[in-house]
């Protein structure tokens, strides 16, 4: 029965949830969130007071009710805590609604085969755009060496100052071990490149679905459907396994702020016009990079990577 009119009135007042656990969540599927919470993982729903608040991998949140993570047992989010970065995405240029793909993460680790796909270097810099714009460390890995040399991929991104790691099949891991070690990393790139095959190699036991090129597109299927997060076997990193991308929207991005990840341009910039493009006649950063304050190479690469995220081309 509907309560009469002399039912207690409905308050504004929401509770605190002061005891509630903290955990951060590992993986979303449906609806459903798994989250870690004091070394046990546990399944949880959004409560309803977070509304269309979004909740996804990497996110610090605190939870109330059955955290024993046994079968058909169910907490509740009731609290997302600020977030450190956030990595996001859009379908194309055009698209105003932002997709968030992973949070607090600290290290964006851009996987390109060396071929078998090709690589897609405007898909690399728009990853690269990506990474500079949520405040993460870029890291290169480029897979299957032992079809291609990397030497040509990485004479483009010299100028950047991009650490890379190189990886063949059947090869060992320990270099890209080293780099991952201690941080949360999430791993992006067209589908086939190697993603879910590296993520089984550090994580034996993680069984990420794999699957060959298409011999007749020249691109990767689909294979991870999911974002997940695993820890690192006897260490404190984490690496976060994302499904195959082929296109990488950046209309959240605002060229002007990328200026900033280039500290050795930016001083020179605040001589440009009003509006400046940063690649145009008036630029000041000619005269900037000609009066020896940086490289012509740096400015060629920031140009091209300012191109990339106006220009919607990605191939």
């Amino acid at each position: 029965m509907r309560p009469g009119r002399g039912s207690r009135p409905r308050t504004r007042i929401r509770p605190k949830y002061e005891d509630a656990a903290s955990g951060f969540v590992v993986g979303v599927a449906r609806g459903r969130y798994a989250v870690r919470v004091n070394g046990r993982e546990v399944v949880a729903m959004k409560a309803r007071p977070l509304g269309r608040k979004s909740v996804v991998v990497g996110d610090r949140v605190a939870l109330v009710g059955d955290l024993s993570g046994e079968p058909g047992t169910l907490a509740r989010i009731v609290r997302v805590e600020p977030r450190a970065s956030v990595l996001r995405r859009t379908a194309d240029d055009t698209d105003p609604v932002e997709r968030v793909i992973v949070a607090n993460a600290d290290q964006l680790v851009i996987v390109t085969a060396l071929a078998d796909p090709e690589p897609r270097p405007r898909l690399i810099d728009r990853c690269l755009v990506a990474a500079y714009d949520a405040g993460l460390d870029p890291l290169l890995c480029l897979t299957k060496a032992d079809l291609a040399a990397p030497d040509q991929l990485l004479e483009i991104y010299a100028p950047l100052g991009v650490p890379y790691v190189v990886t063949y099949k059947g090869g060992p891991l320990d270099e890209l071990r080293a780099k991952l070690s201690g941080r949360f990393s999430v791993l992006v790139g067209q589908s086939g490149v190697g993603k879910s095959t590296l993520v089984n190699a550090l994580v034996p036991g993680a069984d990420r679905r794999t699957a060959e090129v298409n011999e007749v597109t020249g691109r990767g299927r689909h294979t991870s459907t999911s974002v997940v997060a695993l820890q690192l076997p006897g260490d404190d990193g984490w690496v976060i396994d994302t499904p195959g991308v082929r296109s990488f929207g950046l209309a959240h991005v605002r060229p002007e702020d990328l200026i900033k990840a280039f500290p050795d341009l930016e001083p020179g910039a605040a001589e440009c016009p009003r509006g400046c493009s940063h690649d145009e006649p008036d630029c000041a950063l000619d005269e900037w990079v000609a009066a020896g304050h940086a490289e012509p190479a740096r400015l060629e690469s920031f140009r091209r990577l300012l191109a990339s995220r106006v220009g919607g081309d990605q191939d």
